[in-house]
């Protein structure tokens, strides 16, 4: 008699990490029905401590989500119409879509080949390009901790700082990585999360937060995520939006902290037997150094697409799922080609023929890494 097929390894397994803290997840959601207060209950102000304090920095605003998270930022800094915001042409949309949405120019920048974060070099040759060109008013830098890991912080600091350019950091994948021994959260004026059931840290649903150690920029977050409100309800003192978060999504995210710390650890050996097992058949990402990541995203490379595309027919035949991130470089996406200069981003462009991202979460079994790994070496 042949053995019973083994179970799919899916790229996520929300049902199974539910299953391990219904209890917690269902009292502090049974408390939000008790007390009815659904917009901005106290399980919001209680997440936003918990937090910051995490993070180390000194303000934490609980928003509906990681773009509006960099919307709001990006707004209180006034930033509009003839504004250039650099950015790495790399990521997910959200982070070229809101200079964009504000009247404001993406100004796209190449990434290193090994670690897939912004390249300082590249930023330093597009911030010249533009102000060369002249059109364009350089403004600000949003650096993105692109798959859990951070990117290279000490040079976009010093690179803002020279050019005189707000510095916000895109931590909608890293939250809980840490850079020199100290947790992400306070590398910028401002950091942005992401809480999308994905991440390292997920609700169920859209959920999102700014970090800050600026109490006078944080007060303007607070009323621009609650339509420009002042001290009351209906005293509106400048134009804001609706991106309040929901308190049943804190009640959970706080649940979910409960087991945090764990689950990274867990995440962290992962990578590692990953980055052990497949060497040599594929290109493990390579570590930034002085860091430990959170690995919201664990992407190899391979020698081009059809190898790539071999690859994932193989990892399927096992059962085994993969993902693209990302199939195109935000430069070439047809939303953005009209607002891109016509720069040649070639690491960018090499990266999305290559990339491939294996299954990596807390409720992977040993036997399931095994599997995976078996999988890429055949």
């Amino acid at each position: 008699m042949n053995a019973p097929a083994e179970a799919p390894i899916g790229f996520l397994n929300l049902p199974q990490q539910q299953s391990l803290i219904s209890n917690e997840i269902r009292q502090r959601v049974d408390a939000v029905m008790k007390h009815c207060r659904f917009v901005m209950g106290p399980e919001v102000t209680e997440l936003e401590g918990r937090l910051a304090s995490y993070s180390g920095a000194a303000q934490c605003v609980g928003v509906s989500s990681g773009t509006d998270a960099i919307q709001i930022v990006l707004m209180a800094e006034g930033i509009g119409a003839g504004d250039a915001v650099f950015l790495p042409a790399f990521t997910y949309t959200a982070t070229a879509e809101v200079p964009l949405v504000l009247g404001a120019t993406p100004v796209f920048v190449d990434v290193d080949p090994a670690t897939f974060q912004i390249d300082p070099a590249s930023l330093r040759r597009r911030i010249a390009d533009v102000r060369k060109a002249g059109k364009l008013r350089p403004r600000a830098v949003i650096g993105v901790d692109l798959f859990g890991q951070p990117a290279p912080w000490p040079e976009l600091r010093a690179i803002a700082a020279e050019e005189k350019l707000f510095l916000m950091a895109d931590c909608a994948q890293a939250f809980g990585a840490t850079l020199s021994g100290r947790r992400l959260g306070r590398e910028a004026v401002a950091t942005t999360l992401s809480f999308f059931p994905s991440k390292p840290l997920g609700a169920y649903g859209d959920a999102g937060g700014i970090l800050t150690d600026d109490p006078e920029r944080a007060e303007l977050y607070r009323s621009l995520r609650t339509h420009g409100e002042g001290k009351t309800r209906y005293e509106v003192l400048r134009t804001g939006m609706n991106a309040r978060l929901d308190t049943i999504q804190a009640a959970i995210l706080l649940a979910k902290l409960d087991v945090f710390d764990m689950e990274l650890e867990r995440r962290r050996a992962i990578a590692d037997a990953y980055d052990a097992g497949i060497a040599g058949r594929v290109i493990p990402p390579a570590r930034v150094a002085h860091s430990h990541g959170s690995w919201a995203i664990y992407s190899v490379l391979t020698k081009g697409q059809e190898d790539r595309a071999a690859l994932q027919h193989k990892l399927k035949s096992h059962g085994v799922a993969s993902a693209i991130y990302y199939p195109l470089p935000l430069h070439q996406q047809p939303a953005y080609v009209a607002a891109h200069d016509g720069a040649a981003l070639p690491v960018a462009e090499d990266l999305s023929r290559r990339i491939m991202a294996l299954p990596l979460h807390a409720e992977l079994s040993d036997h399931d890494v095994g599997r995976v790994v078996a999988a890429v070496r055949a």
